[in-house]
């Protein structure tokens, strides 16, 4: 009965095994997000605050220009400023995330090198941070769409999937420029003047219903396209294009596997060039 029963004892902790694994990643994961978050607004007596004030200032500015100084025209929909904000939030976490991406190595060399954690934890926790800050500026929309009468849908229900296609496009994006910064630096000044034309190139002052129609399947190969069309739904419907969506869905798995095949083969060589 003994000698039956023995072989059980390895398969159970074999199986066990991944489950911790996870679980202590999950829990470094938690432990370094919350010392960023800290870490960046300790010296800051706003402290949250500044994390909201930039995307309300640039909707300001945005709104002043197309409403108050130039006929907007059919560029976006009432209440523009809530229109505005539905996007720019979102951008400001993929704009944030990607930027700090290319410093996710470099800014904490000795740290990653002194520790067994997976590299790949330090571009996650990027994106977790950048993530909280904007589930955190949420209530500010709320406030705006309220303050000006905009019309909550259904399509709110889909902010869950837009919040996952995001995380995942910038984890994959993030897992590419953060290794390849530590090879060839001046990737990350590139990366800003990217992401400058890329504030333009996508539906964030305008909605992709406004570009001419030679110009919406360009626009839609942007799989930002159908995710901030998803965000701007739950108070404009018409602004979700389900074939922009699944765009985003493809073109964010290409950009995910892309990184998790760029950060295999690389990491071992960014330990040795920290």
């Amino acid at each position: 009965m003994t000698t039956a029963s023995a072989p059980t004892a390895p398969a159970t902790t074999a199986s066990t095994a991944p489950r911790s694994a996870g679980r202590r990643y999950r829990q470094a994961l938690w432990l370094l997000t919350v010392r960023d978050l800290r870490v960046r607004y300790s010296t800051s007596a706003l402290g949250y605050l500044w994390s909201i004030l930039d995307p309300l200032v640039m909707s300001a500015i945005y709104w002043f220009v197309f409403t108050q100084v130039f006929h907007r025209g059919s560029v976006g929909e009432e209440p523009y400023i809530v229109f505005l904000l539905s996007a720019l939030l979102p951008w400001m976490w993929f704009t944030g995330a990607v930027s700090d991406s290319t410093r996710a190595f470099t800014k904490e060399a000795k740290l990653i090198r002194s520790t067994t954690i997976p590299r790949s934890i330090w571009v996650a926790r990027v994106n977790a941070s950048k993530g909280i800050e904007f589930l955190l500026s949420l209530p500010v929309l709320a406030v705006f769409a309220i303050a000006t009468g905009a019309h909550l849908h259904w399509e709110l229900a889909l902010y869950p999937l837009a919040i996952v296609l995001q995380a995942a496009l910038v984890y994959g994006l993030g897992l590419i420029v953060a290794p390849l910064v530590v090879f060839f630096r001046d990737l990350e000044r590139a990366v800003k003047l990217v992401l400058r034309f890329l504030f333009y190139a996508s539906p964030i002052i305008y909605g992709t219903q406004a570009l001419p129609e030679r110009l919406h399947d360009i626009a839609a190969l942007n799989p930002l396209s159908g995710i901030f069309g998803i965000y701007r739904s739950a108070f404009f419907p018409g602004q979700l294009d389900w074939r922009e969506v699944g765009v985003s869905v493809l073109v964010t798995a290409v950009v995910l596997g892309v990184g998790l095949v760029v950060f295999r083969r690389s990491e071992h060589r960014v330990l040795k060039e920290l």
